[in-house]
């Protein structure tokens, strides 16, 4: 994936991506403002998911620690995976241990954060996304571009031809004179999926929340697929980051408001799945749990990023980003785009690629994203600190260029006073618009007037005709036209 600016400038270059983007997320915000207006403690319940979600970091070794033995003591079993690596060989292991070769899956960003689809396909087993959005992606070969609706980049005509293509290749094909009535390309995925959810044996999923004193795992969605995936099949593996925990059901109480509202614009969860362990005789009657760190423990450890952990991957962030709403989630290279993904994904993998060190710089700082976040990040506070960070380390190798030659140039008077003087003398002869990769900074912005002469050559000339009137170091006050 190539680096933001790279990325986002060929984002920003697809008018239909823009229109995609622009009508979706406008519909989404303004269904989120009018539920969120209709309850009049949304800011206590806004603060009591911060309080919530700080206590249980302060104190997230304890949790895990009773979140195992509450799933163990249900019949499950608990698997740790400190990496992406070590949570693929785990998966992969329990899948292939029970010989099958299909699975089928419940959306999950932790999944797809650790890649587990392709390390699945590399040991011979093809997993089958279910979600409606994540099954358009699947098929178009594409990637997921939004944390709630991944496939917001596309409209239903995309749609209608991917399902009209690739369907076929999976087994169902999609009707011939199949429309782009959104309940025609619903009832064709439904048709597609039926019999993936009958005879598939195996599920993955990830979770919303982990409840630690009941070893219960809580999914979200608004379809109906990730029940099917929950219930059906006969072993049940979830990848959850662990972060994902909160105490007790009461707590679990304070997301289940705050969630719908942020992400659909929903007073009440569609579809709410929870399990604990297993149930002789219902459901699937193996089940496992991982435990995902992968960077998180490291996130956990700055005082200041570590605020990114509460998040409940709700989307409102990226729904009222104007960064976000030109570019589109693929410009960020990274399972979790918008503002969350900018202060996030650094965190997660490191800054030392070019990619994770120009996202603290992709947001206007508007503060947005922090006004609507459910859970109260301070995204903008963040991505400061992660600038600082990225400074601190180098930079970018254009930045460090440019701040290695203005140090070079501040660090010597004489130098100064060359390149002040230089500036002022072709200052009739500078465009208004700045060259090459530089013109977009000056499409919204006037390059400042320069003057024709620098304020030190002007003090030392003034300073000099005032000293027989009380020299230069005097100054006037402005409010009287006296001195002082």
């Amino acid at each position: 994936m190539p680096p933001f600016p790279e990325a986002a400038k060929s984002a920003t270059g697809d008018s239909q991506l823009r229109h995609n983007l622009r009508k979706a997320t406008h519909t989404i915000r303004d269904k989120r403002a009018g539920v969120v207006g209709e309850l009049d403690d949304w800011s206590d319940l806004r603060a009591a998911g911060k309080a919530i979600k700080d206590r249980t970091l302060r104190h997230l070794d304890g949790y895990l620690e009773q979140l195992e033995e509450a799933v163990t003591a249900a019949g499950g079993r608990v698997h740790w995976a400190a990496d992406a690596d070590e949570a693929n060989e785990i998966v992969t292991g329990l899948v292939l241990a029970t010989g099958e070769s299909d699975v089928v899956k419940v959306k999950s960003m932790a999944t797809q954060e650790i890649e587990l689809n392709e390390a699945l396909a590399q040991a011979g087993i093809t997993a089958y996304e279910t979600d409606l959005a994540e099954l358009i992606v699947q098929l178009s070969d594409d990637l997921p571009s939004h944390i709630l609706v991944p496939a917001i980049h596309r409209n239903r005509a995309e749609i209608r031809d991917i399902f009209r293509d690739r369907m076929a290749s999976w087994g169902v094909p999609a009707p011939d004179a199949l429309s782009d009535d959104p309940r025609a390309l619903a009832e064709a995925a439904r048709v597609h999926l039926r019999e993936r959810f009958l005879s598939t044996r195996v599920a993955i999923s990830g979770a919303n929340f982990a409840v630690a004193d009941t070893g219960t795992m809580v999914v979200l969605e608004s379809e109906g697929n990730g029940r099917m995936c929950l219930t059906l099949p006969e072993t049940l593996i979830s990848v959850v980051g662990i972060e994902k925990i909160v105490p007790t059901w009461a707590d679990l109480e304070v997301f289940l408001q705050l969630l719908p509202r942020s992400s659909t614009g929903e007073r009440m969860n569609p579809y709410t799945s929870t399990w604990s362990g297993v149930t002789p005789g219902d459901g699937p009657q193996e089940f496992h749990l991982v435990l995902l760190d992968n960077g998180r423990s490291d996130v956990l450890a700055d005082e200041v990023g570590r605020q990114a952990l509460r998040c409940i991957r709700c989307s409102a962030c990226l729904n009222i980003c104007p960064v976000y709403e030109r570019t589109g989630g693929h410009a960020y290279g990274s399972v979790y785009p918008g503002p969350i993904g900018a202060i996030l994904t650094p965190q997660l993998r490191g800054t030392a690629s070019e990619t994770e060190a120009s996202l603290p710089y992709a947001s206007s700082l508007c503060g947005a994203c922090y006004e609507v976040c459910p859970v109260a990040i301070d995204i903008p506070e963040v991505l400061v600190h992660l600038r600082e960070e990225v400074a601190s380390s180098g930079g970018h190798r254009a930045e460090k260029a440019a701040m290695g030659a203005a140090g070079w140039v501040l660090d010597g008077e004489r130098r100064l006073g060359a390149v002040q003087r230089a500036t002022s003398a072709v200052r009739s002869l500078l465009p208004r618009r700045m060259p090459g990769p530089a013109s977009a900074w000056t499409d919204t912005r006037d390059i400042p007037d320069i003057p024709a002469e620098s304020f030190r050559s002007w003090w030392r000339r003034e300073g000099a005709a005032g000293d027989g009137d009380g020299g230069a170091g005097e100054e006037r006050d402005g409010r009287e036209g006296g001195r002082r």
